[in-house]
């Protein structure tokens, strides 16, 4: 993660302990005033570079009860911005997601994952649950037709017919408007080219909201273990 940089190592476990550890998250421009960094570029790499380590290579799946659900959002617009934001649940006007929230025996969530979507599919959704969900893990959905036929897990539907759907998957959905108020309040709206960057971001913070003590050193741990990327391969989309 720190490789060839031109940063004092001072600044990196600042700039670590900074990301880890703030309640809600930070933008480039905050964490450069904190840091007292006079470039800008580099403190949107630095961040970026400590975001992509929001994402363990070790991750465990999700296991016991899920709840699975999926859910848009609308991106924000900027400098070569594919389009503008909009509301509804068009794909060419929002960006889609998937998320999956763990379950304790008494109902309370636990770890959750997000992950962009092209479509809402059953190749999409199920290549998901399977990507993230314990095989024989119950999973709980509301009816939609894209996840009749789960191969590898027993599938509880939920219809939401007349009922307001977050009395159905009621930790899902608060997952989901949880994460957009986030997007909104930190960075006042997400862009489209990093959507999954944002989303790894917000699980991270999700999963450690109890432990941000031990989030540093975390974060510092993946950070370290990681192949060195340059400002070109996040620019490109390759990091």
């Amino acid at each position: 993660m720190i490789h060839r940089t031109h940063l004092p190592l001072k600044t990196w476990f600042l700039a670590t302990h900074i990301v880890a550890t703030h309640s809600n998250g930070i933008s480039a421009l905050q964490l450069q005033a904190q840091l007292g960094i006079g470039s800008d570029k580099s403190a949107w790499l630095l961040l970026q570079k400590l975001r992509r380590a929001m994402v363990g290579p070790d991750r465990s799946v999700l296991q016991e009860i899920v709840e699975v659900d999926e859910a848009s959002m609308p991106f924000r617009e900027g400098r070569g911005a594919e389009g503008r934001s909009k509301n509804g649940r068009n794909a060419e006007e929002t960006m889609l997601l998937a998320g999956v929230v763990e379950l304790s025996e008494d109902g309370k969530p636990r770890r959750i994952r997000l992950k962009e979507r092209d479509d809402y599919s059953a190749d999409s959704l199920q290549g998901f649950i399977g990507d993230v969900v314990e095989p024989g893990a119950q999973v709980v959905t509301d009816g939609w037709s894209g996840y009749s036929g789960l191969p590898e897990n027993p599938h509880e539907a939920r219809v939401i017919g007349d009922q307001e759907a977050h009395t159905v998957l009621e930790w899902a959905h608060r997952v989901f408007s949880n994460l957009k108020r986030w997007a909104m309040g930190v960075y006042h709206g997400l862009r489209r080219k990093h959507f999954q960057k944002y989303l790894d971001e917000f699980v991270f913070r999700w999963n450690r909201r109890r432990h941000r003590a031990t989030s540093f050193d975390r974060l510092l741990g993946i950070g370290l273990g990681l192949k060195p990327v340059t400002d070109r391969d996040f620019v490109e989309g390759r990091a």
